[in-house]
């Protein structure tokens, strides 16, 4: 009995091949998982980039009533306005992080 147990080696074969399959499944899902969040965050920037072009100027203009009669000047007048957008420093992925240089510190103050 024990020469059999010894000799059967059904079991190994099993174990291993599961082993095998499963590390090459989950290495596949972490390769799969990381080009996923590559895609995420790339429409993401471009969806950022968008908004950013996105122009945001407005204006219109005023609106007037001469008084009748002949009398002269305005009954009614509202003023017209405006509003220019202008590209923002961090528009379309503009932004550079910049570190200062390191400084010595200074003397402790009592």
């Amino acid at each position: 009995m024990i020469r059999m147990f010894i000799r059967d080696e059904a079991g190994f074969v099993v174990s291993a091949e599961l082993v095998l399959i499963a590390t090459v499944l989950i290495l596949g899902l972490i390769v799969g998982l990381s080009s996923i969040q590559h895609a995420i965050v790339s429409e993401l920037n471009d969806i950022g980039d968008a908004t950013g072009n996105s122009n945001q100027s407005y204006w219109y203009t005023g609106f007037s009533k001469e008084k009748d009669f002949g009398n002269g000047g305005f009954s009614a007048y509202t003023r017209g306005s405006a509003a220019g957008d202008s590209q923002d420093d961090c528009d379309n992925d503009q932004c550079d992080i910049s570190c200062d240089v390191p400084v010595n510190e200074g003397p402790k103050r009592l």
